[in-house]
């Protein structure tokens, strides 16, 4: 990592920068500023990579129908095999497994967590990660892996997308509908649908009208560009006038490729990201061999620690994640030290500060080091704290607008202007283009059923979306009263660690895979949460919902709500459990061990058999 730098901050200074960079983007509509991918753009949802093929309509029961066939619901599948449940069948709506990375095929596609951390089950699957960062077709083959090596293809289903998601209590079976006819019967149910599998576009005047090629990053048409996601040139780009709207983690990482090999590359820019180094290295096979049994589990916790401000004797993950934790733990221990101290919440959020605004420092300068021209590099210089936006890291990013075809066109926190049949207005000056690709991500922070794409009805005809109306309600982020024999596989209200995604994944797959056994054990035909336990689970997490990014003057973003101020709803959608991830992973792995199930009831034929 770059040194300290050396130079006097003025603190406040930043504070009154970061104030009035975020006040330019500050927007009413929030997460409403994107539109679903309809009408002209609704081919966007549709699957380029496997045709479909048509099959006659399902009428059967399952133990376990996984929906989703991302990581969330893979190490879930594997768990449950694992635990002796063969009966599981995984719903996609994609043409395999993978989520994300499935529909991730852009050029540079790679994870910004290490590949040692990031990619699940590397010791049950028998792979060693080739990079410390892999690109997206090598973890698109570690989901691969994992459906292979516990048997999740057998009993599969691909390009079908679950329409109605229904309990039926004279049964305690879930009732599954799909797209493609069928009425799948179920007696547990999980849920690791994910946040990033339903693209959205910007709500720009004009976009529908834009008369030329045009695609989402997540649907990359390939027979357009040419090239491939394993590194081709992008060949068919050599006459083309491109441009690209989104500079978060999708476009930091397939700008590089574009600028090489587009006649003209626009970067339509509303916000910089926040740009650190990578430092991709080849894993050491020797090093890697001599890690011994059970080491992804002791590198998985080191990371979380270190990432959420814990001690360990040593960084075996050393990234720009653990380093800015540190940088914060550090400072603490050295405010701790000063005679007279009084130490409060306060010296942790000054601790903060002055860690983040050095890194910061460091981000900003390394961007002048790199990019030739100044006021370029003005312009990609981040002014908000790193952790108010997803940081990311790499190495081609900033080099790219050193490329002739590479032009930046800042738009000072506005974003675009208009769209029209021919290109893209800004600022009253007009590019034309020839193809226009929108890197604006994924469905986040909107309705549980907009982004999931099917409704869930739960005990009594309750919906989950009207359930949730208020913000998310659980017990442990994996039960909802009312909704018995159904698993929620994700972060919010568990552990919430962000910077490693599957980590909450494999925790959670063990706990709904040990209650899942346990209840086939003792004969239960339903499991449910007590409202009791529910409850207090959500006290619990009501200490923990002033998180403090909400009050980091933070530039608009998905982490906090497109900018809006967090009402109760959000911050529940958002929350954590309170000791932080590493103490949610320690409670939970005690919960499911200990066997009581406390808050948990399993029922057979409507007496509890077991749990309360």
């Amino acid at each position: 990592m770059p040194s300290t730098p050396t130079k006097t901050i003025d603190h406040e200074a930043l504070r009154v920068k970061y104030r009035a960079e975020r006040d330019k983007r500050l927007r009413e509509d929030g997460n409403e500023q994107y539109i679903e991918p309809t009408g002209r753009f609704a081919h966007f949802l549709d699957d380029p990579y496997v045709e479909r093929v048509e099959r006659e309509p399902l009428r059967d029961e399952v133990t376990v129908a996984i929906i989703g066939g991302g990581f969330a619901g893979l190490v879930t599948g594997a768990r449950l095999k694992e635990a002796g449940v063969e009966d599981v069948r995984i719903i996609e709506g994609g043409g395999d497994v993978g989520g994300a990375w499935y529909w991730n095929r852009y050029p540079g596609a790679m994870c910004d967590t290490a590949a040692m951390i990031y990619l699940p089950l590397l010791e049950e699957t028998g792979h060693m990660p080739s990079m410390k960062y892999t690109k997206a077709p090598e973890i698109y083959g570690q989901a691969k892996r994992i459906a292979t090596t516990f048997g999740l293809y057998d009993n599969a289903l691909f390009s079908t997308e679950v329409t109605n998601l229904e309990w039926e209590a004279t049964s305690s079976r879930w009732v599954i509908h799909t797209n493609r006819g069928d009425e799948i019967r179920a007696r547990f149910v999980t849920m690791g649908t994910g946040p990033l599998h339903r693209p959205k576009l910007p709500g720009i005047p004009g976009i529908e009208t834009f008369a030329g090629h045009s695609f989402h990053t997540s649907r990359w048409d390939y027979d357009y560009t040419g090239g491939s996601y394993e590194g081709d040139p992008l060949v068919n780009l050599a006459d083309k006038k491109v441009g690209i709207i989104g500079t978060g983690a999708t476009g930091i990482q397939c700008i590089p490729q574009l600028a090489k090999d587009s006649q003209e590359l626009y970067v339509f820019q509303r916000t910089p990201s926040s740009i650190d180094v990578r430092n991709n290295v080849p894993i050491d096979p020797d090093e890697f061999a001599a890690l011994g049994e059970g080491w992804q589990q002791k590198w998985l916790t080191n990371f979380a620690t270190l990432q959420t401000g814990g001690f360990a004797d040593e960084d075996l993950v050393k990234d720009g994640w653990t380093d800015i934790a540190k940088r914060i733990r550090d400072k603490i221990m050295a405010k701790m030290g000063e005679p007279g101290l009084v130490f409060s919440a306060d010296t942790i959020q000054e601790a903060f500060g002055e860690s983040d605004d050095e890194k910061m420092e460091e981000i900003r300068a390394r961007v002048d080091t790199i990019v030739k021209d100044p006021a370029t590099a003005e312009a990609l210089k981040p002014w908000y704290r790193q952790l108010c936006k997803r940081p990311c890291f790499h190495d081609e990013y900033l080099q790219a607008y050193n490329e002739p075809s590479a032009h930046l066109v800042d738009t000072d926190g506005k974003g675009v202007e208009r769209i029209d049949e021919t290109g893209v207005w800004v600022n009253g000056v007009h590019y034309e283009l020839d193809c226009l690709i929108f890197a604006s991500g994924f469905e986040v922070g909107t309705d549980y059923a907009r982004r999931s794409g099917f409704e869930t009805i739960g005990r009594d005809g309750i919906t989950l979306s009207k359930r949730w109306d208020d913000g998310m309600q659980s017990l442990h982020g994996i039960h909802v009263h009312g909704f018995p024999n159904m698993f929620v596989v994700g972060l919010s209200q568990g552990a919430n660690l962000i910077s490693n995604i599957t980590h909450n994944h494999v925790e959670s797959g063990r706990t709904i895979a040990t209650m899942i056994a346990h209840a086939l054990e003792v004969g239960a035909d339903e499991i449910e949460c007590t409202d009791e336990a529910e409850q207090k689970w959500m006290a619990a997490l009501d200490n923990n919902m002033g998180a403090f990014l909400g009050n980091l003057d933070c530039t608009p973003g998905y982490y906090n709500n497109e900018g809006k101020p967090m009402g109760k709803r959000e911050k529940l959608n958002s929350a954590g459990y309170p000791g932080g991830p590493v103490a949610y992973f320690t409670y939970i792995d005690g919960w499911r061990n200990a066997g009581d199930f406390k808050g948990v009831e399993f029922r057979a034929n409507g007496a509890v058999v077991s749990g309360g």
